[in-house]
């Protein structure tokens, strides 16, 4: 089991690691829409939070040499399921034709008050 921090990720805000590689898949933890540069939640709507929050999972998945084409499993928190939508507009986007499963649960609340939190996991080999 490998332990794998991203720079260019957000700070862990909690007792996680940004990733843990085992078994020839790297665990990615959830990236909320915080700006990596300020440490502060991206002003916007569901689709800046999107935006920043897959870019965020990039980053992760960049620091072991991955792309989004190697997710093979992402799981969507959403603060109000009425952005699904909206949400599913930019996550389509932003993966093209690459199609991992996915799942998409309404959550309570998110760190930070944040709108959409996402995690996937990926192929390493």
């Amino acid at each position: 089991m490998n332990v794998l921090h991203a720079d260019a990720a957000p700070k862990a805000i909690g007792p996680y690691s940004h990733a843990i590689e085992a078994a020839g898949l790297l665990f990615c933890s959830g990236q909320t829409p915080i700006d990596p540069a300020t440490g502060q939640l991206v002003p916007g709507a569901i689709e800046e939070q999107t935006r920043q929050a897959l870019a965020n999972v990039q980053a992760v998945l960049a620091a072991r040499g991955l792309t989004l084409h190697h997710v093979v499993k992402s799981l969507v928190f959403l603060k109000n399921f009425a952005d699904f939508q909206r949400m599913n507009a930019v996550y389509a986007e932003t993966f093209g034709g690459h199609k991992p499963a996915r799942s998409t649960v309404e959550v309570s609340r998110l760190p930070m008050d944040c709108l959409v939190e996402i995690e996937v996991v990926a192929e390493v080999g």
